[in-house]
């Protein structure tokens, strides 16, 4: 799977903590028994997914976080031990390879964050296949939706966002990567198994406030475009537009998400 740095994910927390929604939350928390409910995270990071959460839960909430990248675990280890009442616990597993290995059957409910767009079908069928066999609410927050807009606009917006879009559906490790297509995907492949969904915009809504993100989030676009072959020149244009924009105050950036919930239905 494709990393991510611990940079780049600490730049993005306080966005996504944000623009999560906060009604498909409360319909998952409404999902999990009282005392310790034990959280089985999926591709955790930093450990996003307790930040977000771990002033809506028990404070005896038991977390089981899992991520391919050791040193993302080392991180979220160091952040988070010490720091929650309930036990925490990592595993470090190859997701691709060894979800079915994971103890769906003994946890309350299942998350994930910022991941569903990163995998194939089959692994997200796969994934709905064990979640669903052990009957288990599941909360996905923040799955990228294909949307990506700039205040003002500039002429290379739409090649940028095409650019983002194509490069959304590379195998990052699963297999051909669903990328904007993954949140109607698993919503479908959820109702056709019988469990209820609830799903709402989670939308990244960046201004200039927020320079230290932009200055990344552009540097590493401009990249994209680059290798998608966008002539270097106009790419050096558009970043040094949206660059003093930043400066300036102007700039006004949404990032399209998707978060859903889904959850048995109590007969089904």
């Amino acid at each position: 799977m494709s990393g991510f740095s611990s940079k780049w994910l600490s730049l993005r927390e306080p966005l996504d903590i944000a623009a999560r929604n906060r009604a498909v939350e409360q319909s998952f928390l409404e999902q999990l028994p009282g005392g310790s409910p034990k959280i089985l995270d999926l591709a955790s990071g930093a450990g996003s997914t307790v930040a977000a959460l771990k002033d809506r839960l028990p404070a005896n909430t038991r977390w089981l976080l899992t991520d391919h990248d050791k040193g993302l675990i080392d991180v979220a280890s160091k952040r988070w031990k010490n720091r929650l009442k309930g036990d925490l616990s990592f595993r470090q597993v190859d997701l691709a390879g060894a979800l079915e290995d994971l103890p769906f059957g003994e946890v309350d409910a299942v998350s994930t964050s910022a991941f569903l767009d990163l995998v194939s079908e089959s692994f997200l069928t796969r994934l709905v296949d064990c979640i669903v066999s052990a009957r288990k609410p599941f909360l996905a927050s923040l799955t990228y939706d294909g949307q990506a807009d700039f205040a003002p606009p500039a002429t290379l917006d739409r090649a940028m966002r095409e650019a983002l879009n194509t490069d959304q559906l590379l195998d990052k490790g699963f297999g051909p990567a669903l990328g904007p297509g993954a949140a109607p995907c698993a919503v479908e492949l959820f109702k056709a198994r019988g469990y209820n969904v609830l799903q709402g915009q989670s939308d990244w809504r960046v201004d200039a406030s927020e320079k230290d993100f932009l200055e990344e989030f552009l540097n590493g676009w401009a990249g994209l475009g680059l290798r998608k072959g966008l002539d270097c020149n106009v790419l050096e244009d558009w970043r040094r537009l949206r660059s003093d924009q930043t400066a300036s105050g102007e700039i006004r950036v949404r990032i399209g998400h998707i978060d859903f919930a889904a959850f048995p239905r109590v007969n089904c």
